[in-house]
């Protein structure tokens, strides 16, 4: 996270319209693009090229089950999106928002990889400002870029909301619990989730003052799907003290995922990530997902167990953004 100066402080607490600039500076850091976008002479079919630093994974033929196109936002800008088909006979499919310091090309491996171990597929998109997409990466544009992703699932594909779940990582946790307290869907994960901006910056922020951004903590009951909750426990980005605080508000809370000793870019790479979302995908959403009441499991036990399944064990390490 970048530091911020006095002016900016000041800002912060006096003048709050510029709070959403500094919550911009402080959540995006696109990095260079790692693909780019080549389009045909009927302006329907796209091409995907990736650069050396998107660290592609696999052969050419699951490269061809990538598709790629762009779509037009509500704001204007318009984003790039990838749909990866993992497997033949998926159920479902994640509308995967990601993380503050990828793009697409970079997240390109690591989708061919997940998905095709929970059985799903995935579609993804870039942030406004990030990739191939326009514009500038902000928190009202990040609510447009989620809405026409998932328009573009619903109509392009013609993939029914019972059967897409909404995954949101890190940053991607604000558009996606936005979207699902909007939308029903088959479930909702969210890796790393923040509670609040203002939380993130001041730890000991209690209430959402009218300033703050990306307000998780106030929008989470709203949603009436199943939620699953994956943190870890030594997360220096976003304390674990967030998914604690965001699970506890849940309509549909489901059992959680905590990984002990794990990060905030790490998650992946402990077997309980993998196990816990093929247990959730295969075994539970078959059978509507039965929700952990809060008032089964108190904060204080939460925070002193690993995970709430003890035969979720590590089964091995694996490499971000490739299992082996």
């Amino acid at each position: 996270m970048n530091n911020l100066s006095f002016s900016e402080l000041c800002c912060l607490f006096c003048c709050p319209p510029c709070p959403g600039k500094i919550a911009s500076k402080l959540a995006f850091l696109p990095p260079d693009p790692t693909y780019t976008l080549m389009c045909d002479e009927s302006g329907s079919r796209w091409t995907l090229h990736l650069s050396e630093r998107a660290d592609w994974q696999y052969s050419s033929r699951e490269k061809d089950a990538i598709e790629c196109f762009m779509t037009r936002t509500s704001k204007g800008n318009r984003i790039a999106c990838m749909f990866v088909r993992c497997s033949p006979n998926a159920k479902y499919t994640l509308l995967f928002s990601h993380g503050n310091a990828v793009d697409l090309g970079q997240m390109s491996s690591f989708y061919i990889g997940l998905g095709s171990r929970i059985n799903c597929n995935i579609f993804s998109y870039d942030y406004s400002g990030y990739g191939a997409s326009s514009g500038k990466p902000t928190e009202k544009n990040l609510y447009a870029d989620i809405e026409a992703a998932w328009l573009a699932l619903r109509t392009r594909y013609g993939i029914r909301p019972e059967n897409v779940i909404i995954y949101g990582q890190s940053i991607g946790t604000v558009p996606s619990v936005d979207l699902a307290a909007r939308y029903e869907s088959a479930a909702v994960i969210l890796h790393s989730p923040l509670t609040s901006g203002m939380r993130v910056a001041f730890p000991d922020t209690k209430k959402t003052y009218c300033f703050d951004a990306f307000p998780n903590i106030d929008k989470i009951s709203k949603i009436t799907s199943p939620v699953l909750i994956i943190h870890g426990t030594e997360d220096e980005v976003i304390d674990f003290s967030h998914g604690l605080a965001l699970f506890e508000r849940c309509q549909r809370p489901v059992e959680p995922l905590w990984v002990e000793g794990a990060g905030h870019n790490d998650v992946e790479l402990y077997g309980q990530y993998l196990e816990r979302l093929k247990q959730f995908v295969s075994q539970e959403l078959s059978i509507a997902c039965p929700a952990v009441s809060g008032r089964q499991y108190h904060v204080e036990e939460l925070a002193s167990r690993s995970g709430f399944s003890s035969h979720l064990t590590s089964i091995r390490s694996v490499e971000f953004p490739h299992w082996k």
